[in-house]
């Protein structure tokens, strides 16, 4: 039952972005990572620990497309969108929390996102109206406080919620 209990500890700890030593105990060190390129307002890639690029999703968010590819095209307030995130997160470093569920059918790494002025970028996206609330079970954490910042937004007209704004855009 101990062994459970400790077990249940690490995979608790681990999830929220701290790291152990090699002999096991804990380290109150979150773990940092170098932001290498923004895709576009939801996706970017890093360089995890070992210095290889990983594709990160944020969870909770969903942003327009900023280009055509595949069947999706560009999006009202996709380049926005981009924009936005590249001037938040590029050349920095970020730290990941994860949800329970660790990747998606993209094999991209699903996580919420903190800068380490401890900037909550899943949350800013919404609040400032650069994305919209998409909640996809199990990874459901945030989904009230995301559900609450949109609507804020929304009712602000700020970013995707701002109708003037469209008329002066293009893609």
């Amino acid at each position: 039952m101990r062994l459970i209990l400790i077990l249940i500890s690490i995979i608790g700890l681990s999830v929220h972005g701290f790291s152990f030593s090699s002999n096991g105990d804990r380290s109150d060190i979150p773990v940092y990572m170098n932001v290498m390129k923004v895709v576009d307002g939801d996706t970017f890639w890093a360089y995890d620990g070992n210095h290889n690029p990983i594709k990160i999703r944020l969870i909770g968010v969903d942003a327009p497309e900023s280009r055509n590819s595949g069947q999706k095209k560009t999006a009202y307030y996709g380049q926005q969108s981009k924009a936005y995130l590249t001037k938040l997160i590029a050349n920095k470093k970020v730290r990941l929390e994860y949800d329970i569920g660790r990747k998606d059918q993209y094999s991209r790494i699903l996580a919420y996102v903190y800068l380490t002025d401890g900037t909550f970028v899943n949350a800013e996206l919404i609040k400032k109206g650069y994305a919209m609330v998409m909640t996809v079970p199990p990874n459901v954490r945030y989904a009230k406080i995301f559900l609450n910042l949109e609507r804020k937004a929304r009712k602000k007209n700020k970013g995707l919620w701002n109708e003037k704004q469209s008329d002066n855009l293009t893609y």
